[in-house]
């Protein structure tokens, strides 16, 4: 507790610069601050802070301790705030991004639900199909879906996503249905355009020797869009295939009004992910907008709704 008391007020009188200040936002006394700062230095054989008569400065190593004092108090508000009889309070303004089609079926109708729980925290929902540069963008959190490459950011998978290769009957009736990832050469294909986020093509495991191998296919086709929703339509209309999730594409498989194809060829699944920007303390209502989307998609039922 003693080191505690010293660390709050080691912070208190640095971001106020004054003992004074410090103390009477407290209501003790300066001197007792004064002590506190002493012992704080002596138990770490450092020198934190510059004291004068006119102002306080801290040294390089107070800068540094500084960072960590704050993100470590900050830890302990947000442990006490889960525990307390008042539950968890989050506040502040949260900005998220997800994929267009996602974003609309799973992400969007969620946001209501928490802020019934988190009333003080405001919520602005970015949905496209492109790479969001979520650091450089100011965002909070980004919903992901398909393999994350390496980068500076911190992601936690959610769920589980398999991809499907689909087309209507009555394309697959006229064109013939596909017996190998190969044959998609041949066939009119809908995919995604550059510029959005399914950049390495379409995922199939295919033999290779006594194991197998995932390949990235990049077909190609009379069209393309950027939007996901719209190759989803194009495909049921029968303009052509399309590789889209089981979230997708299940009620339509169910009834008939898609067949999936190269079902043997299926890769593993990837992944449903939450990104966020690497950062030293991830603030309380991020932590919890995570932790909601995870309760919900880990629940079969969610997905089958």
């Amino acid at each position: 507790m003693d080191k505690l008391k010293q660390m709050e007020s080691f912070v208190s009188v640095a971001t106020r610069g004054s003992l004074t200040a410090a103390a009477n936002a407290e209501g003790v006394a300066p001197a007792i601050m004064g002590r506190r700062l002493d012992a704080l230095e002596g138990r770490l054989g450092v020198k934190l802070l510059v004291r004068t008569t006119r102002r306080i400065t801290l040294t390089h190593e107070g800068s540094a301790f500084l960072e960590d004092c704050q993100r470590l108090l900050a830890d302990v508000a947000n442990a006490e705030a889960s525990v307390s009889a008042g539950g968890v309070k989050a506040s502040g303004h949260l900005r998220i991004t997800a994929p267009a089609g996602f974003g609309r079926r799973h992400v969007a109708p969620l946001i209501p639900k928490f802020r019934e729980l988190h009333a003080d925290v405001t919520i602005s929902l970015n949905l496209s199909d492109r790479v969001v540069d979520i650091a450089g963008e100011g965002y909070d959190c980004a919903v992901r879906v398909g393999d994350m490459p390496d980068s500076s950011l911190v992601s936690v998978r959610l769920a589980d996503n398999r991809r499907l290769c689909v087309a209507t009957p009555k394309f697959l009736k006229q064109h013939g249905t596909p017996q190998h990832p190969q044959d998609l050469a041949r066939l009119d294909c809908l995919v995604l355009s550059s510029d959005a986020s399914q950049t390495r093509g379409w995922a199939f495991k295919v033999p290779k020797g006594e194991t197998s191998e995932v390949i990235h296919f990049k077909p190609n086709g009379p069209m393309d869009c950027s939007d996901g929703q719209v190759l989803h339509d194009w495909c049921l209309a029968g303009y052509g295939l399309a590789w889209r999730s089981t979230w997708e594409v299940d009620a339509e498989i169910a009834v008939g009004r898609l067949v999936e194809v190269l079902q043997e060829f299926a890769a593993p699944p990837n992944g449903i992910y939450a990104v966020f920007p690497q950062r030293k303390h991830l603030p309380l209502r991020v932590r919890l907008w995570v932790d909601f989307l995870k309760h919900h998609y880990s629940q079969s039922g969610f997905w089958q709704s």
